[in-house]
């Protein structure tokens, strides 16, 4: 999937390059005076985007401005939301487990967050954990937050992630590694008050 997300991302930022060099250019090429085609909009320095005549064709009618401004308002807003996305991380849907029959079964990847996550949250001194898997379905990367307790430990909670939960999710999924990211925070609490 992500394969056919990576070619879509290349192919609409190939066809708006292709849109922007080539309007970009016929602009310069019209406000230097070069030659443009007879059908280009454009044809000097001095032209403008929209005419008085333009503008004064749609000033009768009170829905045309709003919905332009609205219209092109969403498209900012969808680029920048394209943009960001392309820094995302995106989630492992599914896990490639070694069958021995040369085959594979395929594991989903929620599935396994979620007991990772679950055996992390039982570990002495975690208050909450939160596991999700990045990376290719044949060699996952998990990413574990975990919330501490005030009283926890947290090389004790580190080793004993890493001997039993993370070792649990590697063996049952049949992976050589697991390699994993840890976030520890320390949940908010009052200060204890001495007599």
């Amino acid at each position: 999937m992500s394969g056919v997300i990576g070619t879509v991302n290349r192919v609409l930022l190939g066809l708006a390059g292709l849109v922007l060099v080539c309007v970009g250019g016929g602009v310069l090429a019209a406000a230097l005076g070069l030659s443009v085609p007879s059908w280009w909009p454009w044809y000097g320095k001095h032209d403008v985007l929209l005419s008085d005549a333009d503008r004064d064709r749609w000033r009768s009618e009170g829905w045309w401005w709003p919905v332009v401004i609205a219209v092109l308002a969403i498209l900012v807003v969808l680029a920048l939301w394209w943009l960001l996305a392309q820094f995302r991380r995106a989630r492992l849907a599914e896990v490639l487990v070694d069958s021995g029959d040369g085959e594979g079964a395929l594991l989903r990847g929620r599935a396994l967050e979620g007991v990772l996550a679950d055996e992390a949250g039982a570990l002495d001194g975690v208050a909450r954990a939160q596991a999700v898997l990045i990376g290719k379905r044949s060699a996952p990367q998990a990413r574990i937050r975990l919330l501490m307790e005030p009283h926890a430990a947290p090389d004790e909670a580190l080793g004993r992630l890493s001997d039993e939960a993370l070792a649990h999710a590697r063996d049952s999924a049949g992976l050589t590694e697991l390699p994993a990211e840890v976030r520890l925070k320390a949940v908010k609490h009052r200060a204890e008050r001495v007599s």
